[in-house]
Formats: C-alpha cells, structure tokens, sequence
C-alpha cells in the first residue's frame, strides 16, 4: 500500500514552464497540494544565475522538483541550491536527471547527481531516456515531421522512448508519497524504436507520408543549420545522435514499474494522443 505523506509546506517546482514541470505542477494541483512554480518570468521568480532569488523561492518549501540549469557550472549551482534548500527544511529533493553520460575514466559522470544526494534533504532521482513529447513540443523535430521528413545521424540505432506524462507521475510520487527516498529510477518506455519506427507510428497515426533519412554526422549538421539551429545544439545532437546509432543506452528500464507499480506508456499511446491534438498537421 502507498503511503502519502504530506510535506510541511509547499511544493516548489523548477522549471515549471518546461516538458515535465508543466506536468509535475497541474497533476500537483489536481491532488490539492500546496504548489509554488518557480521560473525567471513566473510568479516566483527564480534564476539559476541570479542567487538573489533562491532564498525566497525556497522559503518555506517542503519539497523541490529540481531541474539543472543546463549550463557549464549547473553542479556548482546545484550544490549550492540543495544544501541551502536542505538548510532552510526542505525535506525532500526530486531531481530530473538522465542517462549516465559516458565521460573519460576517473571523471564524474553527474555532478548534479551527487550534489543533489549530499544536500542532507532525503532525495530521488529520475534519468529518463528521450522523451517521446520531443517530437511534438521541439520545435526541431515537430518542424521535420510537419515537413515530412525526419532527418538524423542516428542511422538504424534504437532509443526506449519515456512518456513524460510517465516522468511527471514518476515525480509527483516521490514527492508526496513515502518509499522514493533514496531510490534512482531509470525511466523508459517498454520498447525500443528506431527512427524509422518512430516515423512509421507519426504516419500511421496522421495518415500523412513521413519518413526518416539518415545521414552522415556531416550531413545532418548541414541540414540543421540551415534550419536555424545553433552551432552548440548541433554539436550536442551530434553527440546524443552518435550515441544512439552505437545503441549506447539501447536497453529497457524498470523504473515506472518499480516507483508507481505498473507498466510505463508506449509509444503509439503517446502518438495517438498527441495526433489528435492537431500538432502534426500545422
């Protein structure tokens, strides 16, 4: 039996505007909880760069979705953030991660990982595979899907899509229920696709010609420039691309089961829903 265990305050949201906190927060809402949305422009304002805004985002808070700042010194910040949170009573500190990065031997794979786990708050973390949302809400892959073509350097590798409706129930029960602390979920869905698969499905489900072509690392930066993407996200693309045509996290994950007790969402669920919406007709 699941255990709710209500925290002694609010529950603070990073990224609240975002893929999955716009999910954690209205799911938070639905079940009454006492929610602040923290964002540079929202009501509660919060900026990973401006340490001015932390104490008062945080006063008060029972719990925090943590999501990193993305940038270069995101660990320095997160340290910083999470002892100052476990300081002021938080008590519990989700944070969305993802998949171990594969770096140099005696390197820290992730840093906000550890910082997060020695803030003194009891803490749960999430490393989620691609979220399937990608292909509807990036504006990269939404724009090549309302082209008809999806490009990549992925060649014929395969990714364990998660729903992020999945993360954001992942995270919502380890915020507010007992037996998460502690505990890392890997999260994905129950099967591996390819981009072509991942094209036939939007097809199928659209009733519109949608292919995937695959290119070389050269071709698809090309592609994606003139597209208007930057030269920094194309390099990181480049990367993630690379490690999904070598398959390097081409596995299956047991972490929706294990935090919610079920299986997680497949893909054609989240292809079906998201084609009704319209998104992929312009």
């Amino acid at each position: 039996m699941t255990t709710h265990h209500m925290t002694t305050g609010p529950i603070l949201v990073l990224g609240g505007t975002g893929k999955t906190g716009r999910r954690v927060l209205s799911r938070l809402r639905r079940r009454g909880h006492d929610v602040r949305a923290a964002s540079r422009k929202g009501p509660t304002r919060f900026d990973w760069t401006d340490e001015n805004t932390w104490e008062p985002a945080l006063a008060g808070a029972g719990a925090v979705y943590l999501v990193d700042s993305q940038r270069e010194d995101a660990a320095t910040s997160m340290r910083a953030f999470a002892k100052l949170a476990a300081a002021g009573g938080v008590e519990r500190l989700v944070l969305l991660s993802h998949s171990d990065w594969v770096v140099p031997e005696g390197e820290e794979k992730l840093p906000c990982e550890s910082a997060v786990r020695e803030s003194g708050a009891a803490w749960t973390i999430l490393k989620p595979a691609w979220f399937a949302q990608n292909f509807s809400e990036d504006p990269l892959f939404r724009g090549q899907i309302l082209d008809g073509e999806v490009v990549t350097s992925t060649g014929a590798g395969a990714e364990p899509w998660v729903d992020a409706e999945d993360i954001a129930d992942v995270a919502v029960a380890a915020l507010t229920e007992d037996g998460h602390a502690g505990q890392t979920y890997p999260l994905s869905g129950p099967r591996l696709l390819t981009f072509d698969a991942v094209a036939d499905e939007i097809a199928r489900a659209t009733g519109r010609d949608i292919t995937h072509r695959a290119v070389t690392p050269e071709e698809f930066a090309a592609h994606a420039a003139r597209r208007g993407v930057s030269e920094e996200h194309i390099a990181l693309l480049d990367m993630l691309y690379g490690w999904i045509r070598e398959e390097r996290f081409a596995r299956l994950a047991d972490g929706v089961q294990r935090a919610l007790g079920r299986e997680p969402r497949d893909f054609s669920d989240y292809v079906r829903t998201a084609a009704v919406t319209g998104v992929w007709h312009g």
